[in-house]
């Protein structure tokens, strides 16, 4: 059953980010099925905006798939890390133009334009279209971007 849920959930994308989806974001912390079913999240941010529709989302996901009993639980200690992000996210993350975080240990990592691949970028605001993005311009081929913002 476990594995049957994160399959499930692994079709709830994020509400934000349409390409990539709850787990491989890492948002999904873990599946209990011992006693009452739970599923763990961890919000990217504790005041992140999209927590409720994530949670509705999942709540949604689950009841159609005939998981009414498995209860929803919020979970912010440990805080979330974009270490938890997989490779496949980061992949999908460039790819769908947004310059993904490096390791949490690398916090000084220059940005790097997911379009041309330079890191001659500037940071423009360090609050980009969502609170856990800051937005860039690439110096040389001059196309804005998203890089998510590693912690």
């Amino acid at each position: 059953m476990r594995s049957q849920l994160f399959d499930l959930l692994a079709g709830v994308p994020d509400p934000e980010i349409p390409v990539v989806n709850i787990v491989e974001l890492g948002i999904v912390r873990d599946v209990v099925t011992s006693g009452v079913g739970q599923v763990i999240i961890t919000p990217t941010y504790t005041g992140c905006p999209a927590t409720n529709m994530i949670t509705q989302m999942i709540r949604e996901a689950l009841d159609e798939n005939g998981f009414k009993d498995v209860e929803i639980k919020s979970q912010l200690s440990p805080a979330w890390t974009t270490d938890w992000i997989t490779k496949e996210a980061k992949d999908k993350l460039k790819a769908y133009g947004i310059d993904p975080p490096a390791s949490s240990d690398d916090k000084d990592a220059r940005a790097t334009c997911p379009r041309c691949g330079s890191t001659n970028a500037k940071l423009i605001s360090e609050f980009g279209s969502t609170p856990c993005k800051s937005l860039y311009a690439c110096k040389d081929c001059l196309e804005p971007f998203d890089r998510f913002k590693c912690h």
